[in-house]
């Protein structure tokens, strides 16, 4: 075959097709792009020009010009009819990895010295190509202790086409990876190697921050061999990408300044408001690293910390914010709030779980790649990033370097993934060139963990951007707007009892919020209103069964109602807690960890606008055991019952009766924290992710006892385990007005794949997530259906979503199955 004429890929749309030498180096270009950020330029370009390199073989030129039309994306090796694979990633790995080990020998009298830092720079090089396609690194341990890195690595000719490769490959392209191959590469690569190897930590931390850049590395390249082949597929996208522009943060800061300067002061709280967010800005000119802000509800934290992260981002020249938000149903509001004031092309919400893991042609379109200077996201896709499966999440890794990372309400962070977070975090700001603000009222101290050497966040002396203790003791004081009352009752509280007592409220107050732990008790506590006659026009009902444009529209609706002094009853489910700008005169919780109680507290008297304190009560409902189908809220209500009783007569909402509680909740389950894993002799995933020590098999993989150990991870293994949730949910497009079905009717037409793009992201709002027990039984029903055929993504018929409850299985009984 001559040279220049392999092929890639081959367009879809015309069977255009896309030569080889073009993809490696436009691919090589953008690995370089992003690299770059950490100083590894050279060893991005590597990594692109050789993730290819097996598609030189004569097999798969053969195969893919039989087999036009087949996506040649797709995230696998290629298969041929009689089931055999051909393997075009091992070729690339194999040709780094035999240059690269042999750097750091030395002859010495009869002997060879090997220092091993270049078997380990051609080993974490070589896992990302062999990792490209696929679901994510491979492992360097399989679970059985075996070296499964080095049988790829040293896999026969005849199967990886190694020899052909290099004997067909085009010149430019083989003498460029040639001329990369030297010591201003290896010497590129070392500097973050050795830094983390001379780092004041133990080997088990050290070999998990190798695993975080060799991760950042597969990132760059992921990223950059997906676009290079959406934008040959479908060529008019690039002009919306920016991948090469700085945002103009001054632009920005301009924009927010006006807008906090033209702010009104209408209750004294808003002057304290003000003050937390001078204060921000003050210490935005600190260095980077991690810091803590601890604001009650109610104090502004989310434009506060956006003017910290917008002044930070400037002076420290930084790509990106992204703001990491526990749920999806409060993304909506923080955004916009933020996209009202900077404008849209600031601002992306990332957080549907509308596209399918296995990715074809028109989900890689879909993949958001990050590429505006805000990013509003969740933390359970912040997670995922670093430890999921799959290639998808990946992608955002290195857009997590080099910027600010907000996270909002820390405390909810899963007890089990604790280390693994500690541990991420701590790479980015230590060697990712990031910084992370850690915004809540109640922090859950993860700079103090019981056992620190398995990862505890390293934070600065003046980590706290409010100052020390007795300054943020003040602030609480001078923010506490509300009594609570803990009203236990032998039994627990009855639906008829609770509403009653609701009622009671309600005459004496005229805005009632009563927040429960299930979407059953919010079905049943609004079902005892509407008996009793409460208007139907004063009566709300929440959950997350109801996609976000519907909540908003009853959030408007509820807020209208309370600026006209009209009466409001609102019951909702735990949704309402955070980032819902709402302020009723009395406020009860049904009993829940001290953090929800404190962040319902924030919904009452949320502006001072009261004479007094707000009233908010704490019910014990009798509810059905919660330690199988909600073990974290059975827990966080003990402790929470707990310290309530310790702190009667003081406020529990000071910062000295919330440490007291997470040290109860939190710091006393310190064996969860570490990820454990059952039927494993490893016992836990943390261990998988690091050095692999409780692994019991084999000689570890060639372990040697010099400066440069090879990688020992589980990555895949631990990938296939890993969920930030133990019951993962599905995302189904709902009828939600006149939009809503438009929507559906649209992504069930003929797909054009530059508008499924826009409709698919505007039906994020038009989308409900379920668990599995429920998916099962609206297929059972037949009430779901694809929008097409093989898209993974389901749309929920008319008759089953009801204006009043949201997603419902029977129109005359609104999911009596919900009981989560």
């Amino acid at each position: 075959m001559n040279e220049s004429s392999y092929i890639a890929h081959v367009r879809q749309s015309d069977n255009e097709p896309q030569l080889l030498s073009t993809h490696l180096t436009q691919t090589a270009e953008l690995a370089r792009l992003f690299a770059a950020k950490l100083g590894l330029d050279l060893a991005g370009e590597l990594l692109g020009l050789m993730h290819d390199f097996g598609k030189y073989s004569e097999d798969f030129q053969k195969y893919i010009r039989e087999v036009t039309g087949f996506d040649p994306d797709a995230d696998n090796d290629y298969e041929l009819p009689n089931g055999k694979k051909i393997d075009h990633s091992t070729a690339g790995t194999q040709w780094i990895y035999q240059r690269l080990r042999k750097f750091g020998k030395s002859k010495q009298g009869d002997k060879i010295k090997d220092i091993g830092y270049g078997e380990l720079i051609g080993q974490m090089l070589g896992l990302c190509i062999a990792s490209h396609h696929g679901s994510g690194l491979i492992d360097c341990l399989d679970p059985d202790g075996n070296p499964v890195w080095a049988k790829r690595f040293e896999k026969e000719d005849c199967l990886t086409h190694l020899a052909e490769c290099e004997h067909n490959a085009d010149n430019e392209i083989l003498q460029r990876a040639e001329s990369l191959i030297d010591k201003a590469l290896v010497e590129q690569m070392l500097q973050p190697i050795t830094a983390i190897l001379k780092f004041d930590t133990n080997s088990k931390t050290k070999e998990f921050y190798l695993g975080c850049l060799t991760r950042f590395l597969f990132s760059c390249l992921i990223d950059a061999d997906r676009i290079n082949s959406a934008d040959f597929e479908h060529e008019n996208q690039k002009d919306i990408r920016r991948l090469t522009q700085k945002p103009n943060w001054q632009t920005a800061i301009d924009k927010l300044e006006t807008h906090l300067a033209n702010f009104q002061i209408r209750y004294p709280i808003d002057e304290i408001r003000r003050k937390i967010s001078e204060d921000c800005l003050t210490r935005s000119a600190d260095s980077q690293g991690i810091y803590s802000l601890t604001v009650p509800t109610g104090g502004g934290k989310t434009l506060a910390s956006l003017r910290y992260a917008l002044h930070h981002a400037q002076k420290h020249n930084l790509d990106r914010i992204i703001y990491i938000i526990p749920y999806t149903s409060i993304i909506d509001q923080n955004a916009q709030d933020v996209r009202s004031i900077l404008g849209e092309e600031w601002v992306l919400e990332h957080h549907s779980n509308l596209e399918p893991e296995k990715q074809n042609w028109q989900d890689k379109l879909l993949a958001e790649n990050w590429d505006k200077p805000i990013v509003f996201t969740t933390m359970v896709q912040f997670l995922d990033a670093w430890f999921g499966s799959g290639t998808r999440g990946a992608r955002h890794i290195h857009p997590m370097t080099n910027s600010v990372l907000i996270f909002d309400e820390i405390q909810t962070l899963p007890v089990k993934c604790v280390h693994l977070f500690c541990n991420v975090l701590n790479w980015l700001t230590k060697f990712g060139k990031s910084s992370a603000i850690l915004c809540t009222a109640t922090q859950p101290l993860l700079n103090q963990l019981k056992h620190p050497e398995l990862g505890a966040l390293q934070l600065p002396d003046n980590a706290e951007i409010m100052g020390d203790k007795p300054e943020v003791d003040r602030l609480f004081n001078k923010l506490s707007r509300v009594e609570i009352h803990t009203k236990h009752k032998a039994g627990g509280w009855s639906v008829d009892d609770a509403g009653a007592f609701l009622l009671e409220q309600y005459q004496l107050t005229s805005s009632c919020l009563f927040i429960v732990n299930t979407k059953k008790w919010a079905y049943d506590l609004y079902q005892y209103c509407k008996q009793q006659n409460i208007p139907s026009e004063a009566l709300f009902h929440l959950s997350t069964n109801q996609c976000a444009t519907h909540r908003k529209d009853i959030f408007d609706r509820i807020k209208l109602r309370l600026a006209n002094n009209e009466p409001v009853i609102c019951i909702s489910t735990q949704l309402i807690e955070a980032g819902v700008n709402i302020s009723m005169k009395c406020v009860i919780r049904a009993l829940a960890g001290l953090d929800s109680i404190a962040q319902a507290a924030g919904r009452c008297n949320r502006h001072g606008e009261k004479e007094g304190k707000g009233q908010v009560y704490v019910l014990n409902l009798q509810e059905p055991s919660l330690a199988n189908v909600l073990p974290d809220i059975d827990i966080a209500q003990q402790n929470a019952d707990r310290t309530l009783r310790e702190f009667a007569g003081r406020d529990i909402l000071q910062p000295d009766a919330m440490n007291q509680y997470f040290k109860y909740y939190f710091h006393d389950r310190s064996n969860e924290m570490v990820y454990l894993l059952k039927n494993s002799k490893s016992i836990n995933l943390l261990d998988w992710l690091s050095d692999n020590r409780l692994n019991p098999y084999s000689p570890k993989n060639n372990e040697r006892k010099i400066p440069f150990p090879l990688l020992l991870q589980s990555f895949k293994s631990a990938g296939k385990v890993f969920s930030v949730i133990d019951a993962p949910t599905k995302a189904v497009i709902v009828p939600y007005g006149d939009k809503g079905k438009k929507l559906i009717a649209d992504l069930c037409g003929e797909w054009n794949s530059q508008e499924m793009h826009r409709t698919l992201q505007a039906a994020q709002r038009y989308s409900v997530n379920v668990f599995p027990n429920v998916w099962e039984k609206l297929e059972k029903e037949k009430a779901i259906q694809e929008v097409q055929l093989g898209a993974g993504i389901y749309y929920l018929k008319e008759r089953y979503y009801s204006d009043e409850y949201g997603l419902s299985l029977d129109e005359t009984n609104p999911m009596t199955f919900y009981d989560l």
